[in-house]
Order: C-alpha cells, then structure tokens, then sequence
C-alpha cells in the first residue's frame, strides 16, 4: 500500500455513478426479470471504462471498477452465495423514527431502485459460489484498464462487503446466533478476499456495520453490548483475511450514507480501539458532512498506530454542493496534524456515490467535480506540507 511519500495522494470509496441503461439492468435482474446477457456485459464494461477514464481525468490517484457490474455494496453477497432466499425485515434508524416526514422522502426516492432495507434473508446454510463472478469483475476491470489507460492509477482498488455488513443487511433466519451467522460469512467470503488480492487489488473491506448499525440493528441493546458486536465483527475480518498482508487492506467505516440527520450515530472515539484491533494497512472513515467533521479530533486524542494509514473523507458523498478546495485543504491538513505523520494521510470520500443502483443521491456531473476538487485539494495540501 502507497504512501504519500511525496504529496497527498488520493482516492474514493468505490461505488460510482451507473449509466441509466446499466442501472436498469441490474434492477431488473436483481428482480428475477429476463435480461439480454450480452447487451448486459457490454453495458457493464462500457460502464466500467468510463468511470475508470473519469476517475483518470479528475485526478484520482487510487481507482477502481466503480463497483459497475454491483446491484449494490452489501447485497451483492446474496447473488454470490448459497443460502439466501425471502425478504429481510430491516428495522427503520432511530433518526428515521425521529423524523417520519424524512423517512417518507427517503423512501419516495429509493422506489423503484435497488432493495435496500428488504433484502434477501439468510434462510440456510451460507456456500460461497461466487468465485467465477468475482473473477469476471476483475478481468472487466483490468480489460478497462488497458483500454483507457491514459495514464495508470498509482495502485488499483477492489471493494468487499464485511461478514458483518453483510449480517446487518442480509438477515439472519437462519443460524443460531448473529455471531454464528457472521463467523460462516467469514468464512465463505474468506475466497472472495482472496481473489481480489490474488489478482493484484489492493483489498477494501466494507464495513459500514461497526458504526452505522448502533442506532439500527441493535438499537435496543446496551452500548457496551453494541461494542462486543463490533470487537466480534472486526475479529471475523482479521479471520476472514488471515491469509493476506495487513497492508493490502483498507477498511471502510461510515456512519450510513444517506443524507439523514444521524442524529443517533455512535461517536468515533469509543470506536477507536475496537477499530484499531482490525489487521488492516489503512482506515477509511468519513470525516467530511455536517454530522462528522470533527472527528479529526478524536483521532488527535488517539492517533492509529504506526502500521496504520488514514484514508479520511473530505468531500461529502451525499450533497450535491462541490466543496472548495481549500476547505478541502484545510479537512486534509487537519487530519495530517491529528495523525502526526503527512506520508500517512490519503485524501478520500465520506462513501459511495453509487451504493444501490438507483439510490444515487449527488448528480453523476457533480460527482466528478467533486473528485476533482478532491484532487485540486490535495495539491493545495501539499504545498502547504511540503512547501513550494
């Protein structure tokens, strides 16, 4: 895994805009619908080779696939596995119970998109079969990659879902325990894990889970309840990825990315610990929306250890305003003071711009302008950190 050895090098989080052709087709296949399977491969490596150029052409220095051939970040699991059948049941945040009107708008906006808060149930035994998908999303994108390529990516990314997102959002009807449900994830998406890092990606764990599910899934549990499921979470992906270099691995952990009040999340700070338990090279945490800003300074108070990169968000992945690059500059400097150490800060995104397909909540413009104020930034940053 890079440094930023010599500047403030950059990335995002993975998903990105999906053309409208490509969304569609997902959707419906997602609902069991006939789909011309040829016209659907080609949309997904057009698909990919423009968000591989885009990411290019905005400055990004770490890409990948856009997460194109994905109906979603977590949900994609139930296609690559046995086990799965029904409907979950998702419980509503507390903030959305707090504010029904916000909920109703946000449901508004999902209809007709990606299944989001009923997906499919875990309903037997979890078999990982998605080896040869797994496999053909990587060989788009490296396809992609020697396609467009006017210049490389500094190192390339492929996204996972975590046992324990994959739990919170998939849910169990099935085994025992949630812990016993997260432990057989673990151990089937183990493979997947290791495709991505045999076929050269850097591998990015997405685990939305240690932060966001406080005030869903386990709302009505104690606090300290709620950090033993995130000590467990985090001890299943160190299972899940014992056979890979910890600095080939990014773990994401976000708060929910929807433009919601959060008015319930769970600080970052009681977090940190559990978090830096994770076998991991680098942290990807959203610092950069109104909800989440400071939290700069609960890493100050405790910075990562030496091993350990922070990839933070300073650019808001669910508003459309395009932030200026100094207050970009300013998130990525703030940061490099609270960790001690510039070569170990990479500038990123709060999240996902395309987490669902069809969920999209920043216009596909200004996602790009957004990457490249990101960029712009970042450049800004460095002059201030390693001078002229």
């Amino acid at each position: 895994m890079q440094r930023s050895q010599h500047r403030i090098l950059t990335t995002h989080v993975g998903s990105l805009p999906r053309s409208p052709a490509l969304r569609d087709s997902l959707i419906r296949q997602e609902r069991g619908e006939p789909i011309d399977r040829a016209l659907h491969g080609r949309l997904v490596a057009a698909a990919i080779d423009r968000v591989v150029a885009k990411q290019m052409d905005a400055g990004i220095d770490i890409g990948n696939d856009g997460e194109q051939p994905r109906i979603g970040f977590s949900t994609y699991v139930a296609e690559r596995m046995r086990g799965f059948g029904g409907e979950s049941k998702r419980p509503l945040a507390l903030d959305l119970i707090d504010h029904p009107d916000y909920a109703e708008m946000l449901a508004q906006r999902r209809k007709g998109a990606a299944r989001v808060a009923n997906a499919p149930q875990c309903i037997g035994p979890v078999q990982y079969i998605g080896e040869d998908e797994a496999r053909r999303e990587d060989a788009y994108f490296a396809e992609s990659l020697e396609r467009v390529k006017p210049r490389a990516f500094a190192e390339t990314f492929m996204t996972a879902a975590s046992p324990g997102v994959a739990a919170c959002i998939l849910l169990n009807a099935h085994y025992a325990s949630h812990e016993a449900y997260v432990d057989a994830l673990a151990g089937e998406l183990k493979k997947e894990y290791e495709i991505i890092h045999a076929d050269g990606h850097l591998l990015q764990i997405d685990a939305p889970d240690l932060a966001m599910e406080r005030p869903r899934l386990f709302q009505c549990d104690s606090f300290d309840r709620f950090l033993a499921i995130a000590t467990h979470h985090v001890n299943a992906i160190n299972r899940a990825t014992v056979t890979i270099p910890r600095d080939c691995i990014r773990l994401h952990v976000c708060w929910g990315n929807y433009d919601g009040p959060h008015t319930h999340d769970i600080p970052l700070a009681p977090l940190l610990p559990i978090l830096y338990q994770a076998n991991v090279g680098a942290l990807s945490i959203e610092m950069g929306n109104p909800r989440h800003q400071h939290e700069w300074k609960a890493i100050k108070r405790n910075p990562p250890p030496a091993h350990m990169l922070l990839l933070p968000g300073v650019i808001d992945s669910t508003s459309n305003y395009v932030e200026h690059p100094e207050i970009v500059a300013d998130r990525i400097c703030q940061v490099v003071d609270a960790v001690g150490d510039k070569t170990r800060v990479i500038a990123s995104v709060d999240c996902g711009f395309g987490t669902f397909a069809g969920t999209d909540m920043v216009a596909d413009s200004v996602v790009w302008a957004k990457l490249a104020t990101l960029a712009e930034g970042a450049r800004m940053a460095t002059k201030r950190l390693w001078g002229e």
